[in-house]
């Protein structure tokens, strides 16, 4: 029986084991609320695909409490399933059919016909910016358009809740720009509460008005992209080694960057060490001399303003996809 709820996801010490004894989810609860924009982030194998399984009934959860627009997970997946739609990373069009049929036969398996399911599917041929191709085979589409379609056969049924896991992932930054417009359009218009899961923090910082973080099975943190961003509140600067497996190197490096006054915080990250530090711009000199006074050398140095990545390193100890992000940085090349 549905619950009157302003939640449209409410989910509470959620575990999940695997058959191999894996946890894959160790206790985790977060809320969304209904015509929220939500990003669930984690580094690969961090749980998140396995979070998204389990809300979407496809996988049976280990225990925890879930409910989904107020229906029990466990009494009522039926009528959950009824209310959400679900785009995966990888398109599940058919290519032997047009955009037209692959979303009529969408329209069909949830049980719409007639007028009503042909007035849909041009609704959202026009939607997507399909309909000259509308009577195209599948096959003949780019991969944006491929992901356009795939958006569209989800949105058929006029979901409340629509999940994306990795939706733009291959695409290229033209069309990626152009899902994200449909998305946020689909958020802020018609009110559906979208769940996220995305590699782009870049993707996650402009459409997610809250966020989780999610590592080794359990949340990390959570807020939104504005509050993690401050909750940071350092610059960040970071070191390439020359020889990033010389584990005394690393060591005796962090050990002097950490005698500098202003810096917050000295980590390990992939191949180097991060510093986070006030006023980035002023301790980098500072960075740059103490190095030299102790004969220590860096491959490069790089500084920035702090951003969702660095919110994720700083909780995770990696960097995710930093190559995507269009980040603006300074590169000093050390001698």
């Amino acid at each position: 029986m549905k619950n009157q709820t302003s939640e449209m996801i409410s989910v509470e010490n959620l575990v999940e084991v695997y058959s191999d004894g894996t946890k894959a989810l160790n206790g985790i609860s977060f809320k969304v609320k209904e015509g929220e924009f939500f990003g669930f982030l984690g580094p690969n194998g961090a749980g998140k695909s396995t979070a998204i399984k389990v809300l979407t009934t496809l996988l049976k959860k280990t225990s925890g409490r879930v409910s989904v627009a107020g229906y029990d997970l466990d009494k009522s997946p039926k009528e959950i399933r009824k209310l959400i739609g679900v785009v995966n990373q990888e398109t599940v069009v058919d290519v032997d059919l047009t955009g037209k049929e692959n979303l009529r036969l969408q329209g069909r398996l949830e049980q719409m016909h007639g007028s009503a399911l042909e007035s849909r599917v041009e609704e959202l041929l026009k939607m997507v910016q399909l309909e000259e191709f509308a009577d195209k085979e599948a096959g003949r589409y780019s991969g944006g358009m491929k992901k356009r379609l795939d958006l569209a056969s989800a949105l058929i049924h006029k979901p409340k809740l629509l999940f994306l896991d990795e939706p733009t992932t291959g695409l290229d930054p033209q069309s990626r720009a152009s899902i994200w417009d449909y998305l946020e359009t689909l958020n802020r218009e018609e009110g559906i509460t979208i769940f996220l899961t995305t590699q782009y923090l870049e993707e996650a910082d402009r459409l997610c008005r809250q966020l989780c973080i999610i590592d080794h099975g359990k949340i990390v943190t959570d807020g939104s992209p504005a509050e993690l961003k401050q909750a940071i509140g350092h610059d960040t600067i970071t070191l390439l080694l020359k020889n990033p497996r010389d584990a005394a190197l690393r060591t005796e490096t962090k050990r002097v960057l950490q005698e500098i006054d202003g810096v917050a915080d000295v980590t390990d990250s992939d191949g180097g060490i991060v510093v986070h530090a006030k006023n980035g711009d002023q301790i980098i000199t500072d960075v740059v001399a103490i190095l030299d006074r102790n004969n220590l050398r860096a491959a490069s140095l790089s500084m920035s303003s702090p951003t969702l990545d660095d919110v994720f390193l700083h909780y995770t100890g990696r960097r995710i996809r930093a190559e995507e992000l269009g980040r603006k940085t300074t590169e000093a090349f050390l001698m």
